[in-house]
Parts: C-alpha cells; structure tokens; sequence
C-alpha cells in the first residue's frame, strides 16, 4: 500500500557553516564513513535515510553553493561535484537527493529577485532542504508539463501531479515546476505541509530505492506571488543552471562507479578463487583480472579529471556569463557526464565478472552498484550528448538550452 505523507512541524538546531573547501571535502568524507555503514541494508529493506538526511542538513554542506553575498560558501562546481561523488560512492541514494537541492539554489541565483535570493538562501543556511516536483507522465516529452499555476488575488493557485519528486519526503520546502497561463515555465516554492499538496510514497525502482522518488499530487495549492520565479528566463539566455545540475549528476555516476570498483578490489583480493586453468594460487595474481582491473582504474582517473575539469568551466561561466564561456561549460560537462555514465555501468558490471559467481548472493547486495548505476544513468540520454558535442564542432550549432545539459 502506499504511503501519503504530510509534513509536521519541527523543531531543528541552526545548521553548521562550512568555510572552505577543504572543510567541505572532509565533511563529506566524515559522513560518508557513516551513510556507508548501514547503506547495503538500506537499499535492500528500503529504509528511508531520514536520519542521514538530517545529518546532511546539519552537517552545512547542502548551503555551500550559497553565494558569498549572502554568507555562502560559494564553493567550486568541481568541489560540488566531488562532495556528490563522495557520498554517492558511501550511498548511491543519498548521493543523489541534494541533486535538486544544489539546481533549485542555481536557478535562485539565476533568476530569482533579490528579496526571494535573501529569504532562500537564507533558509538554506540555516538548514532547509529543498526538492523538486519537477517530471509528469503522460506529455509528449520529459520536457512538457500538464501542471498549472494560474492567478489568484495577490497569490497563485497550482494544480497537477508529478511523477518523480526525488527527495521531497526529506525536505522541507517542495519546488513545483508549473505553467502559467502564458505557458511559461515557472519555479513555486511551497511549504511542505501545504494545505492541498500530498506526498504519496510509491517510488518502486529497481535502484536508487531509498531517494523518495515519489508522486507529488498538488490539488489547487496556494503560494504567495513572491515564492514564484519565472524559470523560463533561465533558458531564454545563457546560463550555467543546466551545467550545475548536469555536473552533480555527474558526480552521482562518479560515486557510484567507485564503490563497484571498491568492491570489486575488496572481493578478488579476499573471496575470489583463481581460475582452474591458470596455474596461480590467488585471483588477484591473474594477469587478465590485473589488466581488466588497471582498465577500470584508468576510466576512473580519467572521468574523476573530466568532472573537475568541467567544473572550473561552470566556475569560469557563472564568472562570465557570455554565451561562449556557457558553451564551454556545456560540452564540459557534456563529455564528464559521458564518461561518468560509462564508467559507472561498466565498473558495476566487472564486479561481477572479476568477482565471481559467489558474488552475487543475494545476501551481499552487491547489486545495488550496478542497479544504482543502471537507474542514475537514465535521467537523460548520452547519446544525445554525443550528438550535442559533434553537432557544435562538427557543424558550430550551438547547444540547446535546457536543464539536461
């Protein structure tokens, strides 16, 4: 049976501030050591990581992409994206919950007026979490939306329901991505606990089980005028909100293909049986399992220095924001996203073969890498990167504008 959540009111100490890099990357290290411990028994006994999300929160590492303007960090997008990689290699779900979060913050700063970036990025500093009710079955694309926000005296109204809404069991504030009457893309920011909004926890994919990827069903809920920002501006321009979120993602198949390979590395050197042919005493001394291996680190090397690379183009782009540095970014991250996605497909499905037959039980949970990379990598097509990337240098047609790239 499905479970329909409303949320309660609650009572929270002031989340910590994190004020440097290096402070950000230890942070992730610290509780990533804790989220990996029970992340195995999560995912198999879907066990909602509410617990670690409020960890998360108090932890000041979902306000550092706050502008310094407004007490932020401002950290790098290759920083973002590597605090994404380090939790997303302890727990592939919690990796990617602040996805939305960090792309919600980038629009904010983008397109938001400066009363609604001091109230958001306020609260986001003192720990609220945001998420989004962003995707719909049922349009012709992934892009179309059947959701409304309509006039009201000095507020709107929104009606509709959202298919995939990851992370809003955790957060405590709901994104609604709707139409105006102009069919214009706009961005509400509504309360969890609403009167109107219901939460129905029905999120049965195979991976990325525990990210509370749920339908959000929004029955003529009000917001106030000054909770709306016209998220189409964002597209009518150049802009790095698609390179922002696109690299987080990014960092999610990052994580992801590191654990396998952790695995993998643990299983060979301590499980595993050589082959009956090889004439050795130990799989791990078997040259085609050392090759294969040394091919997985090398991708992981090289995909770790691509998603870096993309994001001191993000930081180049948010600096300048000219139409050829956000093209820069694009193809950046294009080629990170790519190459993450492969990378963590295939360093899941090498566990296995390097591993065994004994590494599938299904006690062990192994799966959940190659389960986790498999459902991560669906948000967009790569092919449709590849295309992007060769469409520009091959032929100078400038990317599409929008939240996949």
């Amino acid at each position: 049976m499905n479970t329909v959540l409303r949320q309660a009111d609650q009572i929270r100490p002031v989340a910590d501030r994190i004020g440097s890099d290096e402070e950000a990357i230890a942070t992730a290290r610290r509780l990533a050591a804790q989220f990996a411990v029970r992340a195995a028994e999560r995912d198999s006994d879907r066990l909602l990581p509410f617990a670690e999300l409020d960890l998360l929160a108090q932890s000041g590492l979902l306000a550092v992409t706050v502008p310094a303007q407004y007490g932020g960090l401002d950290v790098s997008n290759a920083v973002l994206a590597e605090i994404t990689a380090i939790l997303s290699q302890a727990d592939g779900s919690i990796g990617q919950i602040p996805q939305n979060h960090f792309y919600i913050l980038e629009a904010l700063r983008t397109d938001g007026s400066e009363e609604q970036q001091r109230y958001f990025f306020s609260r986001v500093l003192a720990g609220d979490r945001f998420a989004n009710a962003l995707s719909e079955r049922g349009t012709k694309t992934a892009g179309h939306y059947n959701t409304r926000i309509a006039r009201e005296g000095p507020g709107y109204r929104i009606n509709g329901c959202k298919f995939y809404s990851t992370g809003v069991l955790f957060a405590d504030w709901i994104t609604v991505f709707a139409l105006d009457e102009e069919d214009r893309l706009t961005m509400a920011f509504v309360p969890k606990g609403t009167e109107g909004v219901e939460i129905v926890d029905d999120w049965d994919g195979f991976g990325q089980r525990t990210t509370g990827s749920g339908t959000t069903i929004l029955n003529n809920v009000y917001v106030s005028a000054d909770s709306v920002v016209f998220h189409h501006r964002g597209f009518e321009r150049p802009t790095t909100i698609g390179s922002v979120g696109q690299i987080i993602h990014a960092g999610v198949d990052l994580g992801i293909a590191r654990a396998a390979f952790a695995e993998t590395l643990d299983f060979v050197r301590t499980k595993s049986r050589p082959w009956m042919d090889s004439g050795l005493d130990r799989a791990s001394d078997d040259p085609l399992t050392i090759a294969k291996v040394g091919q997985i680190a090398i991708r992981l090397e090289a995909a770790t220095a691509l998603v870096e690379r993309a994001g001191h183009k993000v930081d180049a782009a948010q600096v300048e924001t000219t139409e050829q540095k956000v093209v820069e970014a694009t193809l950046a991250v294009a080629a990170a996203k790519v190459l993450t996605t492969e990378v963590a497909l295939e360093a899941s499905n090498t566990l296995f073969e390097l591993a065994g037959t004994s590494s599938v039980q299904i006690g062990l949970n192994l799966d959940r890498h190659w389960r986790n990379a498999r459902t991560h990598t669906l948000h967009d097509p790569v092919r449709w990167k590849y295309h992007v990337v060769g469409n520009y240098h091959l032929n100078g047609v400038t990317p599409p504008r929008n939240g996949a790239l």
